[in-house]
């Protein structure tokens, strides 16, 4: 695992916990913020796990 599949995966988590307070707070800014936050961070873990499949290929 790399630090960009880690930050990723834990900038997903953080956004999924920010859309369910901003659904239980009734707010919408909230919601959008938490899903904005959980693309980001999927599109960061998927750049980690590319770098782990090149690192992996240039071993062999």
């Amino acid at each position: 695992m790399n630090k960009d599949q880690v930050k990723g995966t834990l900038k997903s988590a953080a956004g999924k916990v920010q859309q369910a307070t901003g659904k239980v707070v009734g707010s919408n800014e909230q919601q959008a913020k938490g899903l904005k936050k959980q693309v980001e961070g999927q599109a960061q873990k998927a750049v980690g796990d590319i770098k782990e499949v090149v690192k992996d290929a240039t071993r062999k």
